[in-house]
Formats: C-alpha cells, structure tokens, sequence
C-alpha cells in the first residue's frame, strides 16, 4: 500500500477476480448518481458486459486500464482510449474515471488522473480530452487539477436516473512537463 492506504497500477488484462470487483464498483458508482454512460438500475449482466468488451480493448492496447486498490480490494479506476483515428496519434481521449464509494473523498480520483497522465506520456501522447457532467464533482476535479475547460453543451446526456443533464469539455495539454 501507498502512505496513503491504497495503490495504483496499470492492468494489461483483467482476470476473473478483477472483473468481479470492477464489475462491482461500475454497480456501485451507477447505482448511486455517478454518470457513466449507463443508466439505473446497473445490472450485473449490463456490468459485466461493459467490462469484457474493455477487456478485450486492454488486452488489443486500444484501450489502457488503470486501478486504484485498497484493503478491500479495486477501488477506483480510468482508462486512457488509445486506438484513435490515425490522424490523431497525438492523443487519448480519458474516459470512465471512478471511485467506489467506500473510497471518495480520500484523493484516489486525483492520484488515478495524475497516473493517467504519466501514462499518456509514456505512450507518446501530448493531449488528452474528456467530459465530465456540468458542474458535477468530476468536473469540479478536472478543474481544480489544471484541466482547461473548452465549454458545456446542454442536455447532452441523460443522467443514470434519466434526467438530461450538460457536459463540460476539458482538455490538458502534456507538453509543458
């Protein structure tokens, strides 16, 4: 463990007990607001689904996966989507940041982006790019981390209880160091 009770690292391929665990923390985060793309109530099977196909992308390299663990096992996780049109070598689209709720609030979002960053560098990659919901504790992350905010469209997506929400479009720029 980290000194700061949990640690972060890169999965190249998610085996059976991994899945179970990020199966469980996709229920979680959707079960309780978290805007994943997903609508409640999140299933196991619906879960589950999503992450064999991410599965299949990490194992490729199209897509990498990174966790956060703690005592009780994966905690947190993003990925980086590597596999881009090939006139944009240059960059990764950061996607599906979360933290279970047992672990919020405790600096594993910011430790899991920083990581994602380092990595994106490793890979080659000078720009990143995401989304999170308008004014919503991720974008207010992104933010506060010195990810520059393009703008917000409205009614862009539906919240996991169906109600249309905006989102914020951020971007951060790896050159500078």
């Amino acid at each position: 463990m980290s000194n700061h009770g949990w640690t972060i690292r890169r999965l190249h391929d998610i085996e059976p007990a991994q899945l179970d665990e990020l199966t469980a923390m996709l229920i979680d985060c959707v079960n309780n607001d978290e805007s994943l793309g997903f609508l409640r109530p999140m299933t196991p099977e619906r879960a589950r689904a999503f992450w064999v196909g991410a599965a299949g992308e990490v194992e490729r390299g199209g897509r990498a996966l990174l966790i956060a663990e703690d005592d009780a096992g994966i905690c947190g996780s993003v990925q980086l989507i590597l596999a881009l049109p090939e006139n944009q070598p240059h960059r990764a689209d950061l996607a599906k940041m979360m933290v279970h709720r047992r672990a919020r609030r405790r600096g594993v979002g910011a430790e899991l982006l920083l990581a994602a960053e380092r990595l994106a560098r490793e890979a080659g990659r000078t720009l990143l790019v995401l989304d999170a919901v308008t004014g919503g504790d991720a974008a207010r992350l992104y933010a506060g981390m010195g990810w520059v905010r393009v703008g917000d469209i409205p009614g862009y997506a539906l919240t996991p209880g169906g109600e249309l929400c905006g989102t914020t479009v951020f971007y951060r720029d790896l050159r500078g160091g």
